[in-house]
């Protein structure tokens, strides 16, 4: 072959490789954490990369778990976007400079709590969705037990529940850490960390995932979960024997955030997520995948199923304070060594 025509080959080669190098580019690419249930994460996955064409990398981790790794690479961000979860390890995130500012066009269509939740925290997180929490209980279990139903918080640790009731541990689960600031409001800190203690005596487990006790109470491993309500939700819809219980004293709350980590590899890819995020179509799809949190945009329709939080009691939960790195730290050390090493 003569020189005219290595050189028209090697043109076309060219060519072909920048064009696909410029495909590549073009689609581009997102390492999300994820903290809901898979289902959820895997739709949004698939539904992202229809409408962008970019390549999601996703792993699956609680909250709490997901907080520790993003502290972990701080050095070295290795993630994207944190989708989903607790609000206050978002809000921890955002404290200690793990997360970056970024103020969605899509703010002003936001609920009241999902724009506080944005501002409180410099606009390094905002809510994706509300649940409020509760205590589950499988009713076929509870009559085969002859146990009362649970009506209230203290009725927990009563000893008629001895071996029938299960949480999540609160280090590594934002449900659980929800539930520890939550009792804490509601009877005051020396009554919480002794209703806490009473509580301990009638755990069978401590699970890792905060949504783990409910499925086990379906599964009939457990009589009482303690999760949020959409998670029983879940479970009721599924066919479980699963009972639904806002608590007589008042409950807490979560509002679920998504953030962008700070030093993100593809900040672009990250800010078009949080915007699909918020997008009212999106958030109304969340059903498909069996989850039932009240949703943060308000054009966005709430599954029917979803718990109505106006009829719920719900307390003024002090996300400012128990959204704090320090206070977290403090509650969790406490529990740690106040509660988790009593003998059960």
């Amino acid at each position: 072959m003569n020189r005219t025509g290595l050189s028209i080959v090697a043109f076309v080669i060219f060519g072909f490789v920048a064009a696909t190098a410029n495909t590549a580019f073009a689609a581009g690419k997102l390492t999300l954490y994820c903290s809901p249930q898979i289902e959820w994460c895997q739709l949004m996955v698939k539904e992202f990369e229809k409408a962008t064409g970019i390549k999601v990398a996703m792993t699956r981790k609680s909250s709490g778990e997901t907080f520790a790794q993003i502290k972990a690479e701080r050095r070295n961000p290795k993630g994207d976007v944190w989708w989903g979860g607790t609000g206050d390890p978002h809000l921890q995130a955002a404290e200690e400079d793990l997360t970056q500012e970024y103020k969605s066009p899509r703010l002003p269509e936001l609920q009241d709590w999902a724009r506080r939740q944005a501002e409180q925290s410099g606009h390094r997180t905002v809510g994706i969705y509300a649940g409020a929490l509760g205590i589950g209980y499988n009713s076929e279990l509870l009559q085969k037990h002859k146990l009362p139903a649970p009506k209230c918080w203290k009725d927990l640790t009563k000893p008629d529940y001895k071996g029938h009731v299960q949480m999540a541990n609160p280090n590594s689960s934002g449900t659980a850490y929800t539930t520890l600031a939550t009792i804490v409001q509601v009877f005051g800190e020396d009554g919480g960390f002794e209703f806490m203690k009473g509580l301990h005596k009638n755990i069978n487990q401590y699970t890792k995932s905060g949504s783990a006790p409910i499925k086990a109470s379906a599964r009939g491993e457990t009589t009482v979960g303690i999760v949020f309500q959409h998670d029983m939700v879940t479970q009721v819809v599924k066919g479980f024997p699963i009972k639904i219980v806002s608590p007589c004293e008042g409950t807490g709350y979560e509002i679920g955030s998504v953030s962008i980590i700070k030093g993100a590899r593809n900040p672009e890819s990250a800010r078009k997520w949080v915007d699909f995020a918020l997008d009212p179509k999106i958030q109304t799809m969340a059903a498909q995948a069996r989850a039932y949190q009240v949703p943060s945009n308000a054009s966005a329709s709430p599954p029917p199923q979803a718990p109505d939080l106006s009829q719920i009691k719900l307390i003024d939960y002090d996300f400012k304070k128990y959204g704090s790195s320090a206070e977290r730290r403090r509650l969790l050390k406490k529990w740690d060594d106040e509660v988790s090493t009593l003998p059960r």
